[in-house]
Order: structure tokens, then C-alpha cells, then sequence
């Protein structure tokens, strides 16, 4: 049988390729006739590419605006950067509705403002260590940043809880 419909195929004739357009009112185009529709000069008139984003990022109020008294703005971390074990807390938003995490740092410079953490399964384990736990945790964290709207998101690769000494 298969032999048979392998010799039916080989020996027939080759017939045009043709597109069937979606309408069944117009007629079929061959595939030349297609080609040459998307090669005429024009065509890519029609899609513009995007453009690139000038200037620099918007910077959001929170970012800039440092809670010590007498410090300085702070800049946004280029996106693609990567944070190595920085310790610091989770703390939810002002809004309540993502969590962050708020860095170490030396008390009188604040040099690293707090990240948007996006969610992940590395997120979903620290809410549930703090769930358990009957205090506030530090945990030392490594991610990669990401950059939106001003301010500095980070999506987690390692969490370690830190044991209080």
C-alpha cells in the first residue's frame, strides 16, 4: 500500500504551488505571484521599525529621595547588573501591593535604595519563612536587576536566610 502511494506521488506530475487566499470570493495566487507581491517596493513602507528611547529613564520619587538627613540622590543600578549576597530585609510597599527589599548599608550614606522584588519562586520562599517566623529575617540575597519607570526591580537567583548571632 505504501509502496503503492510512494509511485502514485513519484510519478505524477508536479502541480504549481498555490496560496488559497481566506476568501473563498477570490481566486488562488501562486507562490510567485505571492513573492513577487511581498518584494514590490513599497512593502516595507508600510511597518515602520521601532525607535530607540531617548533620553534617559524617568527616576521615580522614591528612588531619589533619600530617607537621611543630608543624603544624596541616589542613582537608578543599570539593568543587567547583578546584585552578590547583599543582605538586607523584605519589607512590603508603600502601596501594599509588591514587596521590597531594603539593603544594609552604612547608617549615615544610604547608598543602596530599596528593589522592587518580582515575583518568583525564590519570593514565594521568603514570604513563607517570614509567615514562620515569629520575628523580622535578614536574608542575603544574589539577582539580576531590572530597570522600569524609574525605578530598580530584582529578579531572585539565591536567598539564604541570616541566623542573628
Amino acid at each position: 500500500m505504501r509502496k503503492a502511494l510512494l509511485t502514485v506521488l513519484l510519478l505524477a506530475p508536479a502541480a504549481p504551488l498555490t496560496v488559497w487566499a481566506q476568501s473563498p470570493a477570490t481566486q488562488p495566487q501562486s507562490a510567485s505571484d505571492v513573492l513577487n507581491e511581498m518584494l514590490k517596493p513599497g512593502a516595507a513602507d508600510k511597518v515602520k521599525p521601532l525607535q530607540p528611547i531617548t533620553g534617559g529613564p524617568k527616576v521615580d520619587a522614591t528612588t531619589v529621595n533619600p530617607v537621611a538627613p543630608n543624603g544624596r540622590p541616589q542613582t537608578l543600578l543599570r539593568e543587567g547588573s547583578y546584585v552578590v549576597d547583599k543582605t538586607g530585609r523584605m519589607t512590603k510597599s508603600a502601596d501594599g501591593l509588591n514587596w521590597e527589599f531594603t539593603f544594609e548599608t552604612d547608617q549615615s550614606n544610604m547608598q543602596d535604595p530599596p528593589v522592587v522584588l518580582l515575583p518568583c519562586l525564590k519570593l514565594m520562599m521568603m514570604q513563607d519563612q517570614l509567615k514562620s517566623a515569629s520575628r523580622d529575617l535578614r536574608f542575603r540575597v544574589t539577582g539580576m536587576v531590572t530597570e522600569y519607570m524609574g525605578r530598580n526591580y530584582l529578579l531572585l537567583d539565591k536567598v539564604v536566610v541570616v541566623s542573628d548571632q
